[in-house]
């Protein structure tokens, strides 16, 4: 898969909304919360052109029951796929355009607050999402081919930012 970053679309909160809607009536009463995370839910900052959506959910056996619902609508179930207690989707264009990421976590979980966190904090604090932004774009040139290297590259940035975002506000959670 190649790494491709572009510049912030203001389109994508209402792409997000839109697909809140229709997750929300995949998932019913499971889904108590439906947020816009990743890079795309950061105002003026460069991304990969996917949206990722969390959603805070009563119950992972519940969701774990809504397989068939989410595939209907378009979504891949992959399992915790590399996070314990955490499920992950993803949605393809038929195309093969990867269009969205799904992370559900239990409402209130510590991969639910860390990766609202992150966010809050990036959106509060512009100087640090700009200089996400050109990593991002630095790490998007140095390895147009290798996902692997482009993730790995970010991480120590990531890692320290979630850090800093739960001591400035450890029990933070905005809708």
């Amino acid at each position: 898969m190649s790494v491709r970053v572009v510049p912030y679309d203001p389109n994508w909160p209402s792409a997000f909304a839109d697909e809140a809607v229709r997750l929300a009536d995949a998932m019913g009463e499971v889904a108590e919360a439906v947020h816009h995370i990743g890079s795309t839910s950061i105002p003026g900052i460069f991304a990969k052109p996917i949206i990722d959506i969390l959603v805070e959910a009563s119950d992972l056996a519940l969701v774990d029951q809504l397989q068939e619902a989410m595939e209907l609508i378009g979504y891949e179930a992959l399992g915790e796929f590399g996070i314990p207690g955490r499920r992950y989707f993803r949605r393809t264009a038929p195309d093969g355009t990867r269009t969205h990421h799904l992370h559900v976590f239990e409402r209130g979980s510590d991969g639910a607050v860390r990766h609202l966190v992150f966010r809050d904090y990036l959106i509060a604090h512009p100087e640090f999402a700009h200089r996400y932004s050109d990593l991002k774009r630095e790490l998007a040139k140095a390895h147009p081919d290798d996902m692997e290297l482009y993730m790995d590259g970010k991480d120590e940035f990531i890692k320290a930012k979630q850090r800093a975002a739960l001591e400035w506000s450890p029990k933070r959670l905005i809708d």
